[in-house]
């Protein structure tokens, strides 16, 4: 169940509880700020891709948090900061991308954004604004007048990111990089004075940039404001959350599909559904609890999983996908129909599974050919093998022998075929256009 946000240093309680802050540069002022009444918070984006991940999703229910605690909150998108790339957690320089790509990129998250936060024009509507807007007009000398005089080299040098870069061979640090703390911390400046912003969170690998910000503040405005950081999200086995070994998990279903979503979150180990429950789940505590107990009790239904791949895969893909998937994974490692799923499920698992597009003029195939060429089996010989052990099945029907032709009549929607190798193991076939 969910239940009413905290406000205050109830809010601040709860988020710590959750482990959903790692750094907070003033707790006591942090608190007294969420307290005194709707606060303005920014969390900023750099349109790399155009694409969220699943890495930024735990700023961004973050900032979701604090908007159904009354406060309002702004995302600024990159638009300026995209075209110099932050170092931040990187080893060497970011691909530089054109001032168009970067606008297509700024564009995709906004339309992404809507499905977390409310823009309306309310008491605690956010907005969604790009930092080329005041970064772009800027002139150099004004800019290194104003702005860079407040920023001792020496500091900057102590920052973590920078000490890393430049103590790194063959990599190093160009200006271009070494300036982005000034535009970031220009950022947090700008909104201070014009949306009487004073609170910004980010990722933990956003701290020295996060402070740069409230320094330049304090050195300009004579202000104060605060910020805090959330962890990195990593796993028991220490992976960060959401990169798999075919790469990241997108947020856009034509990236990354519903299922394949669903299933990463599904498949977690124990030790991790509890805490991440914590970091992404609108239920409360007690809720959590009750799961967490549970999952003790008979692990093996995985209910911390469940619950989390649900909730997360709804929040990101809506109700429809997520009962898709839910029954694609059924199909799969259940006893579901395959004649219950339709041709949008197969496409998904074209994205998750491996598989072959054979032509529709050729009329039939062993099924002996069709479980190599999918990767089923390494040869025809194992092939055999496997038939003849019964462990392969065609449309969820087990092969009996040791010989199967594969014909137009065996294809779903004159279209699909799903081959079984075992419980786990599956693949998919499609005709051609």
């Amino acid at each position: 169940m969910t239940s009413p946000a905290p406000s205050g240093s109830g809010l601040l309680a709860d988020l710590q509880a959750r482990q959903c802050i790692f750094q907070t540069t003033d707790e006591k002022g942090v608190t007294a700020l969420l307290a005194a009444g709707p606060a303005t918070v920014y969390a900023g984006f750099d349109p790399t891709a155009d694409s969220l991940h699943l890495g930024h999703l735990l700023p961004l229910l973050t900032l979701r948090r604090l908007q159904q605690a009354g406060h309002r909150p702004l995302v600024v998108l990159g638009g300026a900061t995209g075209l110099v790339g932050d170092p931040s957690g990187k080893l060497s320089e970011r691909v530089m991308q054109s001032v168009e790509t970067v606008e297509a990129h700024a564009e995709a998250l906004q339309k992404q954004l809507v499905s977390f936060l409310d823009f309306s024009d309310t008491r605690t509507g956010g907005r969604i604004l790009n930092n080329r807007e005041w970064i772009g007009s800027l002139d150099l000398i004004g800019f290194l007048r104003d702005v860079g005089k407040h920023f001792p080299v020496g500091a900057m040098l102590n920052k973590e990111t920078v000490r890393t870069r430049l103590g790194k061979e063959n990599t190093g640090l160009s200006y271009t990089e070494f300036s982005y703390l000034l535009l970031q911390a220009y950022d947090f400046d700008h909104l201070c004075q014009t949306e009487g912003c004073r609170l910004q969170i980010g990722g933990s690998d956003q701290w020295g940039n996060i402070t740069a910000g409230i320094e330049l503040i304090r050195r300009r405005r004579n202000q104060e404001a605060y910020g805090w950081t959330t962890p990195l999200v990593t796993t028991a086995s220490g992976n960060k959350l959401g990169k798999t070994e075919t790469g990241t998990l997108w947020l856009d279903a034509r990236k990354t599909s519903p299922y394949a979503f669903y299933q990463y979150l599904l498949q977690v180990e124990d030790q991790d559904a509890g805490r991440f429950l914590r970091y992404f789940s609108e239920r409360d505590l007690e809720a959590i609890e009750a799961i967490e107990a549970e999952q003790v009790r008979d692990p093996g239904k995985r209910p911390g999983q469940k619950a989390l791949a649900r909730e997360l895969t709804t929040r990101i893909h809506g109700t429809g996908e997520t009962e898709r998937a839910i029954r694609l994974s059924e199909t799969l490692f259940g006893s579901a129909d395959v004649r219950t799923l339709d041709p949008e499920s197969f496409r998904q698992l074209e994205t998750a599974i491996p598989g072959t597009v054979l032509p529709r003029e050729i009329p039939n195939h062993t099924l002996e050919e069709l479980l190599v060429t999918t990767g089923l089996v390494t040869s025809k010989s194992r092939a055999r093998e496997e038939i003849r052990a019964g462990a392969v099945s065609v449309n969820q029907k087990r092969v009996e022998g040791t010989t199967r032709m594969i014909g137009r009549e065996d294809f779903l929607w004159d279209r699909y075929l799903l081959l079984g190798k075992g419980k786990r193991h599956h693949a998919w076939v499609r005709l051609g256009d």
